[in-house]
């Protein structure tokens, strides 16, 4: 499981649509191995078919689609956007956080969703996510929470 590895956190990136947000998210599973490039494909092709369901809660995405859709293991990326975008989502919008999710197998998967759904049920560590300075501060952060 790859969850939230300094090579999968991007802070303050500038983009201006929400699937150039999802493309990027997705990359950055891709590029640690954790996802084939398709993947963030399937992404926003989910995305363009369902809309913005994975806005789960103010400010913060979690992007994902089938595990055959390109997934080698279970994963969560990280975006931190420099300027908030709408996805459009009624209540939750703009989006600053965008966690793409790989979900390998489903236990895997669900092990991920529990560990990252207690991170961002904490409104202090959403603030913490959002201003972080430097990707050391949220690693950091997940430490102090897998205590």
């Amino acid at each position: 499981m790859k969850f939230l590895e300094p090579s999968m956190i991007a802070l303050d990136v500038e983009v201006e649509t929400s699937e150039e947000a999802i493309r990027l998210a997705g990359g950055l599973l891709a590029e640690a191995g954790a996802a084939e490039a398709r993947y963030a494909d399937a992404m926003v092709e989910s995305y363009r078919d369902k809309g913005p369901y994975f806005v789960l809660a103010p400010h913060i995405a979690l992007p994902h689609a089938r595990a055959e859709d390109g997934v080698k293991e279970a994963s969560v990326s990280l975006l931190r956007l420099k300027n908030p975008v709408a996805f459009g989502h009624s209540a939750n919008d703009p989006v600053q956080l965008v966690f793409a999710l790989g979900g390998a197998s489903s236990s895997e998967h669900i092990a991920m969703l529990r560990k990252l759904t207690t991170l961002l049920s904490n409104p202090d560590n959403v603030e913490q996510f959002k201003n972080a300075s430097d990707v050391e501060t949220i690693q950091q952060l997940i430490r102090g929470n897998e205590q």
